[in-house]
């Protein structure tokens, strides 16, 4: 059996077992809780899978992988930054959002503030960054098909994005996030057995010794010592001083943008009680920090058995290094056969990954336009529960087709280097409007506004004339060259801008509310009146 038969035979039986979870939830979906939050009935450790599910994307299991095989030290950086992200989500925004909200990063900020304006920022603002979270998993599907089945034609690929696309609305529609979380739940045990199993096989190779599968690595990628150290991807002689900048920038988007990631602020409202919500992110942090452990073993592995050139020939962006990996280490233990059955299973699993992630993202996006949107600022409070599901179920249809569209347009683009701008514009507008209304007591209704705008317009501006729109092969207008912002990352500048506006807005405005404050201060930091933010 061929690997392209087999590998379509495990990712059948995947869906298959995930569309019949999908099925089962879409019975136990009876309203909004439900439909939103998972009827809040989810343990600390079934939550930490499904975060774990949530966020170990596409972009950690191919694009970093990829990212380290081609580039060393630089790669590697993504690892650190998504990892060292959490402990910012544990320590200022898990068990204080469970605590003030209801099913949406909109609620922590209305509750305090005038709702519509602050409502539609925010669902403006979730809708765009799960769009270009969305994007990166959509460019990791293509890479991954074309690969197993050696697909070149762009019509092929594209169709690839449609499937995925057309599976992540028919998860979101009828499983809720129910049916969503166990979807994430089963991934990521299957991300976490697979990866694991690859990794141990890749040490076998090498004794065991890391130090002796770095040195290799180092050999085989044809840059020597130079790939074991900073400077490969950023800061080399032809970036100069805005290699560095970048550098900074990304750390920055990184270490803070978790924190500001609608579909992953949603996942602290599924558990019914706040020591539920700090346990779901130790146990998060526990999966994931492993995970990303893995993926030093998997990038060096991959440069060294594989190599840089074979890699940069498949996928000139390096996504699909971890297949190569597993198709390669598998031939060297178990011989042609176990090559092509571990192939097989890992694009099975990244296959799992993907589907599992979008479908989150297009939750979030979904829920955030139906409830903040649709209920709030249109039907001014007056939506049914119905009604506000049923609008969330119409939503996922247009944000599925419109991260199809886009996903074929960004094929060239690197997974993770993708998520890591979907950080960026997270941490500039989200980020800095939770933070102040959680423990800023003047903070109000312009200041949310004005920080929320500010930072995505700023990260959007940025971005767009940046090089990864346009002035290099790899970007995503290869013809044009309008690139004068010289950083690949906008968060340096974007991210402080956000927090600046953000403070500027509220100083300008008289509106203050002294009583909301004190309100949500006890509810956030102490629980006390949590259970009636999920009735309010």
């Amino acid at each position: 059996m061929s690997h392209e038969t087999l590998s379509i035979l495990l990712f059948l039986t995947f869906v298959a077992a995930t569309l019949a979870i999908t099925v089962w939830a879409s019975r136990n979906t009876k309203d909004a809780t439900d439909y939103y939050a998972g009827g809040r009935s989810f343990s600390g450790v079934q939550n930490g899978l499904a975060i774990g599910g949530d966020y170990m994307s596409a972009a950690s299991f191919l694009g970093i992988a990829g990212l380290i095989a081609l580039y060393g030290y630089d790669g590697f950086l993504y690892s650190i930054g998504f990892l060292v992200a959490w402990l910012v989500a544990l320590l200022l925004v898990a068990e204080l959002l469970r605590n003030s909200g209801r099913f949406t990063m909109a609620d922590v900020l209305a509750f305090r503030m005038s709702p519509r304006p602050v409502r539609t920022a925010a669902g403006v603002s979730t809708i765009i960054v799960s769009i270009f979270y969305l994007l990166a998993q959509m460019v990791g599907a293509g890479a991954l098909v074309s690969l197993l089945f050696g697909f070149t034609s762009e019509f092929a690929k594209g169709a690839t994005i449609a499937l995925v696309g057309v599976l992540m609305i028919v998860y979101v529609v009828f499983g809720g996030m129910k049916g969503t979380t166990w979807v994430q739940i089963v991934k990521a045990v299957l991300l976490m057995t697979g990866a694991t199993l690859v990794t141990i096989l890749v040490l076998g190779e090498f004794g065991f010794n890391v130090l002796g599968l770095m040195q290799d690595a180092a050999e085989q990628s044809g840059k020597g010592e130079a790939f074991l150290e900073p400077g490969l991807r950023y800061g080399t002689e032809e970036q100069g001083l805005s290699g560095k900048l970048d550098l900074v920038s990304l750390g920055l988007a990184l270490v803070l943008g978790t924190a500001g990631l609608p579909h992953i602020l949603i996942r602290f409202y599924t558990v019914p009680t706040a020591r539920d919500a700090r346990k779901s992110v130790l146990w998060g942090i526990g999966i994931i920090g492993a995970f990303y452990l893995i993926t030093l073993v998997l990038g060096f592995g991959a440069a060294a058995l594989v190599g840089s050139e074979e890699i940069a020939a498949a996928n000139p962006a390096g996504n699909t290094a971890a297949p190569q990996l597993a198709e390669r280490v598998g031939e060297l233990v178990f011989g042609d056969v176990g090559g092509t059955i571990l192939l097989a299973i890992i694009a099975a699993v990244a296959f799992a990954t993907i589907l599992a992630v979008v479908a989150g993202l297009t939750l979030a996006s979904s829920s955030s336009y139906a409830h903040d949107l649709y209920a709030h600022v249109f039907r001014k409070g007056k939506a049914t529960e119905r009604d506000e599901v049923r609008v969330a179920r119409m939503s996922a249809f247009v944000i599925g087709a419109v991260a199809i569209v886009l996903g074929i347009f960004a094929q060239r683009l690197n997974v993770a280097f993708l998520v890591a701008l979907a950080f960026a514009v997270a941490a500039s507008g989200n980020l800095p409007a939770i933070l102040y209304s959680l423990f800023w007591k003047r903070f109000n209704t312009a200041g949310a506004v004005s920080a929320i705008y500010g930072g995505l317009g700023a990260a959007l501006f940025l971005v767009f004339f940046s090089p990864v729109v346009s002035g290099s092969d790899k970007a995503l207008f290869t013809d044009a060259n309008f690139d004068w912002f010289p950083l690949s990352n906008p968060g340096l500048i974007s991210i402080p801008f956000g927090f600046f506006c953000g403070w500027l807005g509220t100083v300008l405005s008289k509106e203050h509310n002294a009583e909301k404050y004190a309100e949500i201060e006890v509810r956030s930091l102490t629980g006390a009146g949590a259970e009636q933010a999920s009735k309010d």
